[in-house]
């Protein structure tokens, strides 16, 4: 092989060697970080003891937790108690569910409305309009607890601009109401809807309310507005 042959090799071979991924680049630790943060969401809730309930949809809790983290860490939510309700789901499933993280178990899975402009069985259509009746998603911190025409209740501030920050000044809150039943859905094929209200069995409101009150992290997802609460989550 003469020197210029060689000499081409050599340039070839460099070239390739500097085209491999440097593994110190913001984008190599960027995609590692994210790959890490998933790979924990998944290990979190192959290990949650569902104690006897169902578990959520992993795609629901993956987004919860991954905004239950990101508040934690700001030091907006103060305990380690998740609750998730998945508005993909009938009105009829049980699709409220309280997650104590310290202790990886399901507390409480229960039914939940949602507004009654914000569909009949399914919930469709969501709003963070006053007089809307409509169902706010997102991420909400919970706040004081109180007596109000509903028995005890908890305040609820929204995380997200746009999405459900206005839920304070809608009065959207956590109650009992006796249209969360059993009986109501066997009457009605559907469950009763609130004025955008999660609304609660009459006979688990105390508990969960207790359960969940000193700024707690509650999420409302829908797969719909993922993108969206993701993204306002980020910002």
């Amino acid at each position: 092989m003469n020197y210029k042959s060689f000499f081409l090799v050599f340039l070839l071979l460099l070239m390739s060697f500097n085209s491999f991924p440097d593994k110190t680049s913001s984008n190599f630790i960027s995609e590692k970080t994210t790959v890490d943060a998933e790979s924990k969401i998944v290990a979190v809730y192959h290990q949650l003891d569902a104690n006897s309930f169902a578990l959520p949809s992993f795609e629901s809790f993956s987004v919860a937790l991954e905004g239950f983290q990101l508040l934690k860490e700001k030091g907006i939510v103060k305990k380690n108690i998740l609750t998730l309700v998945d508005f993909s789901l009938a009105s009829t499933a049980k699709r409220l569910w309280v997650i104590d993280l310290d202790q990886n178990r399901v507390l409480f899975q229960t039914l939940v409305a949602h507004g009654r402009n914000t569909g009949e069985d399914f919930a469709k259509v969501f709003s963070n309009k006053a007089e809307s009746f409509q169902s706010s998603l997102g991420f909400y911190l919970t706040a004081e607890v109180y007596n109000g025409k509903h028995g005890l209740s908890l305040k609820l501030d929204g995380l997200q601009k746009g999405l459900n920050d206005k839920a304070r000044e809608r009065a959207v809150v956590i109650h009992g109401a006796d249209y969360v039943s059993e009986s109501f859905i066997k009457q009605n094929k559907r469950l009763g809807r609130s004025q955008g209200c999660p609304a609660v069995p009459v006979e688990m409101n105390e508990k969960i309310i207790n359960a969940i009150k000193d700024k707690s992290c509650l999420f409302i997802y829908h797969p719909t507005a993922k993108e969206e609460i993701v993204a306002k989550l980020s910002a």
